[in-house]
Order: C-alpha cells, then sequence, then structure tokens
C-alpha cells in the first residue's frame, strides 16, 4: 500500500512540474538578434510566450540596449526615467508575469526610425488555474500544448500502473 502511494505522489509532482520544464527560450529576430531595419512584429506573429519563457536579446554592446516600456512608451518610442536599461549585450528577460509586453530600443532614432520594438502577449504558464480550458488567456484557446498532454498522460499512466501492481 505505502508503494502505491508513493507511485501517486510521484505522478502528481510529474503532472504539475513538467510545465516548468517546458518553458522555452526566444532569441529576439532568430539569427539577425535585435538589430536595426528588423520587423519584430512580424518575428512575433505565431509564437506563443507563456509566463517563464525567456526573450534574449542579442547584439553588440554600446550599439543598442533593451527597455521594457509601457503601452504608450511604445507607441511613442520613448522610455521614461524610471524604466529598467539593459545594455550588456546578450540580455535575458524572463516572462514572470501575463499580459502585454513591450521592448524598445533606447538608442535616439533606433526605435522610431529603423524599428527596433517588439510588442507581445504573454499567456499564463501552462497548467497553471488561469490557463483552465475557455478562459481568454488558454494556450488551447490558440494551439494545444502536445507536450503538457503527453506528459499529463504519462503521469496517469505511471500512477496507474502503480496503483494496479503494486
Amino acid at each position: 500500500m505505502a508503494s502505491s502511494n508513493i507511485f501517486f505522489i510521484i505522478a502528481i509532482v510529474a503532472f504539475f512540474a513538467v510545465p516548468s520544464c517546458l518553458a522555452t527560450e526566444f532569441t529576439v529576430g532568430d539569427e539577425k538578434g535585435w538589430s536595426l531595419d528588423f520587423d519584430y512584429q512580424s518575428w512575433a506573429a505565431g509564437k506563443e510566450f507563456h509566463v517563464g519563457d525567456k526573450l534574449v536579446f542579442n547584439y553588440r554592446a554600446g550599439a543598442h540596449n533593451v527597455i521594457g516600456v509601457s503601452g504608450i512608451e511604445f507607441q511613442q518610442c520613448q522610455a521614461s526615467s524610471n524604466n529598467t536599461v539593459r545594455s550588456t549585450g546578450n540580455d535575458v528577460i524572463t516572462l514572470s508575469t501575463p499580459g502585454r509586453k513591450w521592448y524598445i530600443c533606447g538608442v535616439p532614432g533606433h526605435c522610431a526610425a529603423r524599428n527596433m520594438k517588439l510588442n507581445i502577449t504573454v499567456l499564463a504558464q501552462v497548467g497553471s488555474p488561469a490557463t483552465a480550458p475557455g478562459s481568454p488567456t488558454s494556450p488551447s484557446a490558440a494551439t494545444p500544448n502536445v507536450a503538457f498532454s503527453f506528459y499529463g498522460w504519462i503521469a496517469v499512466m505511471v500512477s496507474f500502473i502503480g496503483l494496479v501492481f503494486v
């Protein structure tokens, strides 16, 4: 009986731990990186960003920077003085909350004239209560998360085998 309880506990832990292992690292602009005259909105189109995913901004240090801004600042291509400026050339931003996110290059002329700006929508973490089917931020409303379903079924099957055979 104790062994079946252990299998059940392992299955539950696996079921809830798997989503954190599914975080994706997105290199903004892919091989072009964070650079001038690139269409970042087209790059982001069709991608699903979730809480826990990471954005990697690659560029030559000193040539550009990355600033997380508000929607109004994004439209105006201007950041307020209290925004965090990242300038390492390999900036990694972990998406920690769901919702709209806006990023610009704060070097004069790079955002407005040269299109160095990115606007994305971050969905709730896969498996969180906010991703219940039918909720507005549900990833299943757009495309099903096959990996999560697969690992979820594996956890259920391991639990079932543990209960039946042990």
